[in-house]
């Protein structure tokens, strides 16, 4: 007989601290006293991940469901390691009672034979001190990073089951969980505790400013208790000078700092501003991944593209053109990546609610079309080619991030979005300058966050039915 979800976690939880206080044990013992570790306790396994291990029958104790995720399609075993599980609770939870109660499984913990990496166990360990040892010397003793078992093949459709002996269970096993947390801490300046389940990401800091300015007004309602800043600093609704976050430059230290309204269950809203550019955009979502975020879209500006289109208006990408080349290794750019309904309508709705228009007062204001996402931030200096090709592909807006980010979701299986702010019209003349660029900044920026905002707490209020079928493969991991 099963144990309950929240006991099987438990256990995981052990043996996950257990691994970590042994390592950590070692590396004081080697760096502070030349010991080097026993052979004996890798045998053991006393450094390994823990494993996750699911026996499914065939049989099922329910119709198959609808739902995107929590289902098994072929009877035998599935297996995952797993990192930090007190950081994942709540979705191992969840994952393990769907499974449990729509099919006949036996769920069994244990220890993998997959060690933790030692700089994994580096950070919160304020007595190891590593100025004076080689990282070539602690390899010769202790377990790191092995790229090898680093990789997204499960994901992209490359994984072969022929030599396994147990099918993936999750997406991310413990050391691809690993390495992105570790990545997501480096580049944004915030631990990975305090990402939130519903992601916002922009392409320019003044989106920051009003972020920062939206989140202190709601310290204390809503559920909302404290706004995560980068460099560690922590704002707290009974803060006399909450807004002294704005002011604070410690993000300049990260590539792509992020800001996180922190609500209980991670319910809150997290934003990052990743910077212009697809490689970025690409970064950024290959470690966010790993979260299993609920959703993120993409908040930002871009070039309008059809003459009757104002600077200040807005553009719901329902198609992309991916002219972005950092992908398509991975997913080709021929595969198309599809418009989610559910996010669309809550894009809509939200900005309906956000301006107060809707039918046909929205209309002019609001364009649903293909959005081109280049790599070339100078595609006006090819204007012969670029207007051609852009008229073919009856595109509306052209951006450096959308069509990366909605690729990236399809890919790993994140709903996305894009909802962006026209800055300038390029074909047309409009070619944004100082002064009127500082202008629309002023007049768009906070109306266009807004509905960022309202669209997660309408995605948010949805819940499960949030997550699309359109986003499976054939032959799915269990957990989302």
């Amino acid at each position: 007989m099963n144990l309950a979800p929240a006991a099987i976690v438990d256990q995981l939880i052990e043996i996950h601290s257990e691994s970590v206080a042994a390592l950590r044990q070692a590396l004081k013992s080697y760096i502070n006293d030349g010991v080097a570790p026993d052979d004996s306790s890798r045998v053991r396994g006393d450094w390994a991940y823990p494993e996750l291990r699911l026996e499914f029958s065939g049989e099922r104790r329910a119709l198959r469901p609808v739902r995107a995720f929590a289902r098994l399609n072929r009877p035998g075993s599935y297996a995952t390691t797993v990192t930090r599980p007190a950081l994942f609770r709540a979705y191992l939870e969840e994952q393990l009672s769907l499974l449990m109660a729509d099919y006949d499984v036996i769920i069994t913990v244990g220890r993998s034979e997959i060690e933790i990496p030692y700089p994994y166990v580096l950070d919160g360990a304020a007595d190891l001190k590593l100025d004076g040892v080689a990282a070539a010397e602690l390899a010769r003793h202790f377990p790191t990073t092995e790229l090898q078992q680093i990789g997204d093949e499960l994901a992209d459709g490359l994984w072969d089951d022929a030599r396994a002996a147990a099918r993936p269970l999750a997406l991310f096993d413990g050391p691809r969980t690993d390495f992105s947390l570790a990545r997501l801490k480096h580049y944004t300046g915030t631990a990975p505790e305090d990402f939130q389940h519903y992601i916002l990401l922009t392409n320019y800091h003044r989106y920051v400013d009003e972020f920062v300015a939206f989140a202190c007004r709601q310290l204390g309602k809503g559920g909302y208790d404290r706004l995560a800043c980068p460099g560690g600093l922590d704002i707290t609704a009974g803060d006399p000078d909450a807004m002294r976050a704005a002011a604070d430059f410690t993000w300049r230290k990260n590539q792509m700092p992020a800001w996180h309204l922190v609500a209980p269950g991670g319910k809150g809203i997290t934003l990052v501003n990743i910077g212009v550019g697809p490689a970025n955009a690409k970064t950024i979502c290959d470690h966010l991944a790993v979260l299993r975020p609920e959703a993120w879209l993409m908040i930002g500006h871009c070039g309008g593209l059809r003459p009757s289109q104002a600077i200040g208006d807005y553009v719901l990408a329902h198609a992309y053109l991916r002219d972005d080349h950092v992908m398509d290794d991975v997913l080709p750019p021929e595969i198309p990546i599809p418009a989610l309904s559910e996010v669309q309508k809550a894009l809509q709705l939200a900005t309906e609610k956000v301006t107060g228009m809707t039918g046909d007062a929205l209309k002019p204001r609001l364009r649903t079309g293909t959005v081109v996402t280049t790599d070339d931030r100078n595609w006006e200096l090819r204007y012969s080619q670029s207007s051609l090709r852009f008229n073919q592909s009856r595109a509306v807006a052209i951006d450096m991030e959308s069509a990366t980010i909605a690729a990236q979701g399809y890919r790993f299986r994140v709903p996305y979005g894009t909802f962006l702010c026209v800055s300038d019209k390029p074909l047309h003349g409009e070619i944004k300058l100082p002064g009127q660029a500082n202008r629309f900044y002023e007049g768009a920026i906070s109306e266009h966050l807004q509905i960022g905002i309202e669209a997660m707490m309408i995605l948010r209020d949805e819940g499960p039915a949030l997550h699309s079928r359109k986003l499976r493969a054939f032959d799915e991991p269990p957990f989302r």
